[in-house]
């Protein structure tokens, strides 16, 4: 907590299709060398292929895939001494979300597929039926979270 000035947060910007704040921070993530036009192309197209497969709304699936690959828990490095502990901690809000985003991007461009926006609409629709890259990654982290919760006493 800052001493001399009050911290104001920054307003939320939204994307301009669906009014998503949250969308907007993942087509910042998915974006290269600055071409958001590309970026935003590329989730757009994708959530409109989820649209055409006769699945629900492109934007339900997104908000779905983000809440199931979203960690509850995570490990951190804490020394203690001469030695280094992984930690079990809990994950906040904006990290969680920025994990997700940052997991289902990394499983997406790891796919197999044609273009982008074929591979990320795969791993969306998978990631909001429990299944696929990103829902392993935070099943992984959860389970290193699990295996060292007798660490659990150097959180501080």
């Amino acid at each position: 907590m800052p001493r001399r000035k009050r911290i104001f947060k920054k307003t939320e910007k939204a994307d301009a299709v669906y009014q998503s704040p949250h969308l907007y921070r993942f087509i910042n993530k998915i974006m290269y060398n600055g071409k958001k036009e590309l970026a935003e192309r590329i989730v757009y197209q994708a959530l409109a292929a989820i649209e055409a497969k006769g699945q629900d709304k492109g934007i339900d699936v997104f908000y779905k895939a983000m809440k199931n690959v979203t960690p509850l828990m995570e490990v951190k490095s804490r020394r203690v001494g001469g030695a280094t502990y992984q930690v079990p901690i809990e994950v906040h809000g904006n990290r969680g979300e920025a994990l997700a985003s940052r997991w289902i991007i990394a499983a997406s461009r790891g796919r197999n597929g044609k273009t982008m926006t074929e591979k990320l609409a795969s791993e969306l629709s998978d990631a909001s039926q429990g299944i696929g890259s990103s829902i392993k990654k935070r099943e992984d982290v959860h389970k290193m979270a699990e295996s060292n919760k007798a660490f659990a006493h150097f959180r501080w």
